[in-house]
């Protein structure tokens, strides 16, 4: 018999830190936001299973039937665990309205929830071990991508690592889920790189399918995959991520594979994770946030606005400046903002009001200007807005962090109302009710099954 191939340090505390998740006892703030993202990123797959990426994800898992091991949320349908993870990954990512983690780019709720549902729900388990094993997800995912360390030219190459960090979080979710030993954590860990993939053409779908498949349902399913395999059995290479041509070698010569373990069990990654308030493209977030503040301090309508100054980081504003799709334009959002006070899922979506004649009226009055004031590496969710009113008044505010953005995260009662709004369209306000309550709880949950049954379509 051959000598046993040598493992890293880094490889030996990262695969014992996704065997002992389920038994860490988390801190009370990692504990309340994992609930927040939970909920957020289950509403996030509601709704989108009723977007063209999320229908046509489901057109595709309907036909292969399978074992019932975990519901397809928003839906009636289970099926195997592995192709529940897919369809629900691209529901989570049909839309921009999922969580987003700054530092490593990564949408990690999208993979990460989706594979921890699928195999918790497989496996009977409670809502504890589902919360712990989010977090080790949260964790291991953004690190990957942090640690590949990579320079902007690795992206114009095609690159797009995002995609590496929901797969190795949803795996990292999984395996724990799986209560696999720190042994076959390492054979899953290589099953996991075998399946990494990720182009960055798939901006140029318009349709948004094949981001909600890169972002959500490919990391998610083969994340799941790899750790059942690793669960049945399969042998692998020990250590995936050092020795002979190893991952790193392949995809970042100039990685720093130390990040990958660095402070697991002290540093959170969940707690550096943004929630969306409004369902709406990131760079919109801090501008409707500002809106929303000089909405509520003083007496004005749409009709009293001459004209709308929002002052932005140039390389957001310029994602957002007079797109064609209402939840991505700017313009559009603000004009929205100012008419009806708010913005819903239902108006972030609605493409006939673009054309609506006195939204672009009020479109014709704002202005948007990319700043290099604003580009600041650290705040990406800051904006500036100053309005002057035909009354010659003068309104302005200077958000610093958006609420939801990490540094200024959601109150239960913000998602909650997020979330119903999200929710109620399919599920009923009742479910959607209990659901939201069921969360909030969700450490007393027995069994995992119990969310997905909430989630079903009235």
């Amino acid at each position: 018999m051959a000598n046993p191939e040598p493992v890293s340090e880094v490889t030996r505390k990262l695969s014992a830190y996704i065997a002992g998740a389920l038994r860490q006892k988390l801190p009370a703030e990692v504990t309340e936001r994992a609930k927040l993202h939970l909920l957020d990123t289950l509403a996030a797959m509601v709704s989108g299973s009723r977007l063209l990426p999320g229908k046509r994800a489901f057109q595709y898992i309907k036909t292969l039937g399978g074992t019932k091991e975990a519901s397809v949320i928003g839906t009636r349908i289970e099926t195997t665990a592995v192709n529940a993870a897919l369809a629900n990954g691209m529901f989570a990512h049909a839309d921009e309205t999922d969580d987003s983690h700054q530092g490593s780019i990564t949408h990690p709720g999208a993979s990460v929830v989706s594979a921890a549902m699928a195999v918790a729900q497989r496996n009977h388990e409670s809502g504890l071990a589902l919360l712990r094993a989010v977090v080790v997800g949260y964790d291991v995912g953004t690190r990957l991508t942090m640690s590949l360390d990579l320079e902007p030219f690795y992206y114009e190459r095609g690159h797009h690592p995002p995609s590496f960090g929901g797969l190795f979080g949803a795996a990292a979710a999984a395996g724990a889920l799986a209560r696999l030993d720190a042994a076959c954590v390492r054979t899953m860990l290589s099953y996991t790189a075998q399946q990494a993939a990720g182009l960055s053409c798939l901006f140029r779908d318009p349709e948004h399918v094949e981001k909600a498949f890169d972002m959500g349902g490919m990391p998610a399913h083969n994340g799941v995959q790899a750790a059942l395999f690793a669960a049945h059995g399969f042998s692998g290479v020990a250590d995936v991520f050092s020795g002979d041509r190893n991952f790193y070698w392949a995809f970042s010569p100039g990685a720093k594979p130390r990040k990958l373990a660095q402070n697991l069990g002290s540093r959170f990654e969940i707690l550096k994770t943004s929630i969306k308030k409004w369902p709406v493209g990131s760079p919109i977030m801090a501008p409707l946030d500002a809106l929303e503040n000089l909405i509520r301090d003083n007496t004005f309508t749409a009709d009293d606005v001459q004209k709308v100054v929002v002052m932005l980081a140039a390389d957001r504003a310029r994602v957002v400046d007079n797109r064609a799709m209402p939840d991505i334009c700017l313009q559009h959002m603000v004009a929205v903002m100012l008419l009806d006070g708010c913005v819903t899922t239902h108006s972030s979506h609605d493409f006939k009001r673009m054309h609506d004649p006195r939204v672009l009226r009020l479109r014709k009055r704002i202005e948007l200007i990319g700043s290099p004031k604003y580009a600041d590496s650290q705040r990406r969710w800051h904006a500036n807005v100053e309005i002057t009113l035909k009354d010659g008044r003068k309104l302005e505010h200077y958000t610093r962090a958006a609420r939801g953005y990490f540094l200024n995260p959601m109150t239960r009662k913000e998602e909650t109302e997020k979330a119903l709004d999200l929710l109620a369209p399919v599920t009923g306000k009742s479910r959607a009710q209990r659901l939201i309550a069921t969360i909030w709880s969700v450490e007393k949950l027995k069994d995992a099954r119990a969310i997905g049954l909430l989630c079903r379509p009235v």
